[in-house]
């Protein structure tokens, strides 16, 4: 059996999250996807709007590669659910998670292990050195915590 390292480890369960929020995103037609997680909550298709734009960030924050859908984030980190009257459509939303999901795993697998460790780009060296915890593998670490969360809401959506 070959070493198994701990990077190796965090980016199956970074395919395996997809693959369960993907799976859950799925499940949804355009039309359900306007449910709410619960009373007077986000909806599903902002969770998903949300997701899309995260992990946009994410990809640059990492130095990876130059942000995909940054007109996202208006309707999904800047303002609430339903505090902007016309977001993207649904298909487009799915189509961009699946885009933004796989050009992350691409990245992440091509980046050497000892990268990981580099400091991320929101961070000076001088921080990055005062705290070298402030690093490319504690973005995706807190990415993971993040989808879990939002895999939790969605999950458990009363159709």
């Amino acid at each position: 059996m070959e070493n198994t390292t701990f990077l190796d480890l965090t980016l199956d369960a970074w395919d395996s999250q997809v693959k369960r929020l993907t799976a859950a995103f799925d499940s949804f037609s355009d039309e359900e996807l306007e449910l709410q997680v619960a009373p007077n909550r986000n909806r599903v298709i902002y969770v998903l709007g949300h997701m899309i734009a995260v992990n946009d960030m994410m990809l640059a924050l990492l130095g990876l590669a130059e942000r995909k859908y940054a007109q996202l984030d208006e309707f999904f980190i800047s303002n609430p659910d339903e505090a902007i009257d016309e977001i993207p459509e649904a298909k487009d939303l799915r189509n961009y998670w699946k885009d933004i999901t796989a050009t992350a795993s691409q990245l992440f697998r091509a980046l050497p292990p000892d990268e990981w460790l580099q400091k991320h780009t929101m961070v000076t060296q001088e921080e990055f050195e005062n705290e070298p915890n402030r690093n490319r593998y504690n973005v995706l670490l807190s990415r993971l915590n993040h989808m879990a969360y939002h895999l939790g809401q969605v999950v458990l959506v009363n159709r």
